[in-house]
This record gives C-alpha cells, sequence and structure tokens, in this order.
C-alpha cells in the first residue's frame, strides 16, 4: 500500500498562509541543527588536539566552543520547536473550522445518513491526531535530514571505511521497515472506526437514557458498550503489533552495525590507521546516525496515521452541499410574503412525497396544511427554508423563486420553527435572542410576551437569566414551543413556519398557542404544518394534503 500522500497535498491550501513565519521556523532548526553537528567534532579536538598533546590554551577554548555551541543550538530549538506548535495548531484550527463551516452546509438528508458521533470524531479526533503528527514529527524533518546528510560527510572525511560500515545496514532497515508497514494505514483505518462507533454509541444511548432506564435496558446497553470497547481494543492492539515491528525490527539491525565499527574502528586505531579522537568522534556520529534513521522511520509510520485522517477529514469536505446559491441573485427589500408552490416535485430515495403540488397563500394570512403522517407536511417546511431544493417546479416568495435568493436574505424573511424546538445549555434570554444576539432585555422579553411565555419566564427562579438544561429539559414541551416561537418573533420575519407546533400538547395549551398565532399573525404570513383539524379554526386558508397510496 502506498503511502496516502493525496490528503498532505490538499492541506497545503491551509499551510499557504503560513509560509513566512514557517521559514523563519525551519532556518532556525537548520541552524540549531548545524550546532549540533559541530558537538562530535568538537570532541575529536578535545581528545587529539587538547588532551593527547597536554595543550591547556586548546583545552580552554574547546570547553567554551562546547558550552557555547550547546547554548545556542538549546536555545534555537526551543524557539523553533515552540513557535512550530503554535503555527501547526493556528493551521489545523483553520481546517477544523473550514470543515465545521462545511457541515453547516449539508442538508438533512446527509445529517439523516450519517452517524454523528462519526462526524464529531472526524472533526475532533481526526484532525486532532493530524495536529500531534505535525507537531510531533514534520519540524523533524528537516532537521533530521540535515543532521544525516552532515553526519555522513563528516564521517566520510574521517574514515570512508567506517562510514561504509555504518550505513551498510541502513538499506536492510527501510525494506524492513516497508515490509511491516504496507498494512499499517489499514490497521489505523480501523482503529479510527471502531473509536467513531463507540462516539456514535455513546451519543445515541446518553441522549436516550430516560428511555434505557424505562426499559430496564441497562445492563444490555452496558454489555453492548463492552462489545464495542473490546472490537476498539482488538483494533488498537492489532495497529500497535505492526507499529511496534515496523520499528523494532529496522532498529535492531542498524544497532548491529554499532559492534562491528566498535571492532573494527578500534583495530584501525590499534593499527595506528587512525585517531582515538577520529573513533570517539565516529562512534558519537554514528550513534547520532542512528536517532534521524529511525526519526525518518517512525515519521514514515506518523505520515501513515495522519494521512489517514487526513482522508477521513476530506472525505466530509468531499460531501458536496446539495444547496448552492446561485451566482448572481435577486435583492430582496420589500417583503410582502405571498407563497407560490408551481407543480413541485419532491421524493426521498424512491419515495415520492409531493408530486406536482400547487398552492398559492396569500401575503398576511394564516394557512394551516394538514395531512397524515408521511404525507410531506414536514417536507413542505424543509422546501422553504431551502433545507432541500424540489426536484421539478418552482417555489417563489412574492414571485421570485427561493433559488433567485440569497441563503441569508431567504432565512431572515422565511423562518421555520421546528416540531421539536432545539434550545441550547445557556440562559432564557441567549436562547431567544440566538437569532439577533444584540437584542435589548426589552425586545426579548417583548417577544416572550407575543409568544405568551414571558409570565412563565419570569416565575422562574433566575428569571430571564435562568439555564435551560441540555435540550431544554428544564421546561415544558409546550413552553419549549412557545420560547422557539419567541426566538422567530424576534427575527420579526415577513414569514412564519410552524411545524406541529401543538403536537406535544393539551388542549388547554393548544388553545394558548392558537390564540398566540392570532396575535402574531397580524403582518405577516403564517404556515401553520398540523395533523390537528382544531387549528385549521384560526386559519383564513387550509390546505389538505391526501399522503401517497
Amino acid at each position: 500500500m502506498t503511502l496516502p500522500l493525496a490528503g498532505y497535498r490538499r492541506a497545503l491550501a491551509y499551510i499557504t498562509p503560513y509560509w513566512p513565519r514557517l521559514v523563519l521556523i525551519l532556518l532556525a532548526g537548520v541552524i540549531a541543527t548545524a550546532f549540533g553537528l559541530a558537538q562530535p567534532y568538537i570532541s575529536k579536538l578535545l581528545i587529539d588536539d587538547a588532551l593527547l598533546k597536554r595543550d591547556l590554551h586548546m583545552l580552554i577554548a574547546v570547553s567554551i566552543a562546547m558550552v557555547a555551541v550547546t547554548v545556542i543550538g538549546f536555545v534555537l530549538n526551543i524557539f523553533s520547536s515552540y513557535q512550530y506548535v503554535r503555527v501547526s495548531a493556528s493551521i489545523l484550527f483553520d481546517m477544523r473550522l473550514a470543515l465545521y463551516r462545511h457541515l453547516q452546509t449539508l442538508s438533512p438528508r446527509f445529517w439523516a445518513s450519517r452517524q454523528l458521533g462519526d462526524v464529531v470524531s472526524r472533526i475532533n479526533n481526526d484532525i486532532a491526531e493530524v495536529q500531534r503528527v505535525s507537531a510531533d514529527s514534520l519540524l523533524s524533518v528537516l532537521s533530521n535530514v540535515v543532521f544525516l546528510i552532515g553526519s555522513a560527510a563528516i564521517m566520510a572525511s574521517l574514515s570512508p571505511r567506517l562510514f561504509l560500515l555504518s550505513v551498510a545496514a541502513v538499506p536492510v532497515s527501510v525494506w524492513a521497515l516497508r515490509h511491516y508497514q504496507s498494512r499499517l494505514a489499514e490497521r489505523v483505518r480501523a482503529v479510527r472506526e471502531r473509536s467513531a462507533d463507540i462516539g456514535s454509541f455513546l451519543l445515541e444511548t446518553l441522549l436516550g437514557v430516560r428511555l434505557v432506564v424505562a426499559s430496564h435496558a441497562e445492563v444490555r446497553e452496558a454489555e453492548r458498550f463492552r462489545q464495542r470497547n473490546q472490537g476498539f481494543i482488538d483494533a488498537l492492539m492489532r495497529m500497535q503489533l505492526t507499529s511496534f515491528l515496523s520499528g523494532a525490527v529496522p532498529g535492531t539491525v542498524l544497532t548491529l552495525a554499532t559492534a562491528a565499527i566498535f571492532l573494527y574502528g578500534g583495530k584501525l586505531v590499534i593499527d595506528g590507521a587512525l585517531t582515538t579522537g577520529s573513533l570517539v568522534a565516529i562512534m558519537a556520529y554514528h550513534m547520532r546516525l542512528l536517532a534521524p534513521v529511525q526519526n525518518l522511520m517512525s515519521l514514515y509510520t506518523n505520515l501513515v496515521s495522519g494521512g489517514v485522517s487526513l482522508g477521513r477529514v476530506f472525505e466530509l469536505f468531499d460531501t458536496k452541499p446539495e444547496i448552492a446559491e446561485r451566482p448572481k441573485t435577486i435583492p430582496l427589500t420589500i417583503v410582502r410574503g405571498a407563497l407560490e408552490f408551481d407543480r413541485v416535485s419532491f421524493r426521498h430515495g424512491t419515495d415520492v412525497i409531493l408530486d406536482a403540488l400547487s398552492f398559492h397563500i396569500e401575503p398576511g394570512t394564516i394557512c394551516a396544511i394538514l395531512g397524515p403522517s408521511g404525507a410531506g407536511k414536514s417536507t413542505i417546511a424543509d422546501l422553504l427554508v431551502r433545507f432541500y431544493d424540489p426536484e421539478a417546479g418552482a417555489i417563489r416568495l412574492d414571485g421570485i423563486d427561493l433559488r433567485d435568493l440569497s441563503l441569508a436574505n431567504l432565512r431572515q424573511n422565511i423562518v421555520l420553527v421546528d416540531q421539536s424546538p432545539y434550545l441550547f445549555r445557556a440562559s432564557v434570554r441567549e436562547n431567544i435572542s440566538y437569532a439577533r444576539p444584540g437584542s435589548s432585555g426589552e425586545q426579548v422579553a417583548e417577544a416572550a410576551r407575543a409568544a405568551a411565555v414571558h409570565d412563565r419566564i419570569a416565575a422562574l427562579p433566575g428569571g430571564y437569566d435562568t439555564i435551560i438544561a441540555e435540550r431544554g429539559q428544564t421546561l415544558s414541551a409546550g413552553e419549549r414551543q412557545r420560547v422557539a416561537i419567541a426566538r422567530a418573533l424576534l427575527t420579526n420575519p415577513r414569514v412564519l413556519i410552524l411545524d406541529e407546533p401543538t403536537s406535544a400538547l393539551d388542549e388547554a395549551n393548544e388553545k394558548t398557542i392558537a390564540d398566540t398565532l392570532v396575535r402574531i399573525a397580524e403582518g405577516r404570513t403564517v404556515v401553520v404544518i398540523t395533523h390537528r383539524s382544531s387549528l385549521a379554526q384560526i386559519a383564513h386558508q387550509t390546505i389538505l394534503l391526501e399522503g401517497n397510496k
């Protein structure tokens, strides 16, 4: 299997903006490596020119040079490593942000076909793995290559025969590396997938913990969790074994060369063909020669791991948004709120949901869309805010095809309140003002009054500053619905779509919502999607969907 380099080539687009800083960092790294190369040669001077010749002045000079080289190299290494980690973290954040923004453009069809845990694993764990590789390995490429070339050149100048003996084992080590790492990418991908399985399982069962407990399924779910965790451990151990063999076998081969250099180099010193200082320097370079070779071998392992992670990330990038803005859009300034479906057809897979549907809604009216489950009521809502586009026909706002409007302009004027509205773990005020974060307290309260939820919020312990539990569990279903309506009203849309606003309410709360709708409908078009015929009584127009037989 070849090294997955395609992901790294694509990642260059995120590196380019930082190239001036990277050049400075790499230059500092090269200089630090050059100082490191000088240390073994200084040891040769120490032995041959200072100690063996009993030259005190040379001893002092060599000692000063050793200290200076060590300190300067240390400072440069600290600078280059610190700055590189900082730059690499910025690059990977840019990638993570770009992926997050891309995911926001994908349609509900994508999210319905994907496990949330897998997506979270890719945007979090896989990009974190790429950052680990870049921070721990990529900076070492240049320094290891420079050190390898410099060491080889100095060793060859001191003793060509010992140099050849030192590097003789390198080809064998590289062959062993390739042999064991040919399957490493497959092992790494298996670990990533098993990890994503665990994340998806935890998200699913923790979000549904009430059902798990109510069904007395705790032991069963714990066993399922154990099975998934065991699958992850098995995949991890297979990857670790392959990774260990890919490093240990080549390292062992390289280490055997050390013994040979001791024997042959010692004989050359005894025969007078090599000075003691030269042998010490060659041994120092040889011992350091092993490190960059092994580091470069380990880098291959890391590159494979990072390449797999990059591949999983770019798989998400390659998912094309179903909804895209046209190059030229029509600015919409004054909106009346007239809606028209003109022979609109839509399907999910092979299931026909809407077939040549046509109707017209006058501006400033309440329209109730009724029909059985599966008739396409919620699909109409999704089409109106362009979560999807129709496969045939057109949807118009004030006579303009929705596809000719910018998404920002469209969703500013047409707002959807879902059947199960989402509330963040934040204050009531922050949840209501989510679409308009700069709203004043009075504007938030006014929207809450219009949605008939102000009194309930005021009765909470912290009022509008009360923190709502995750997914809105602090509030009842009806209160969550009215908070969502208040959030929509705060944006003052010209068209308000309510998808099953009373599905979880009793008759008293349903009447409250109905009264609220009458009050907020003034000056805007309201589309109420429901299966309850009682809401049709407040509507100026009723559309009945029969569903597909």
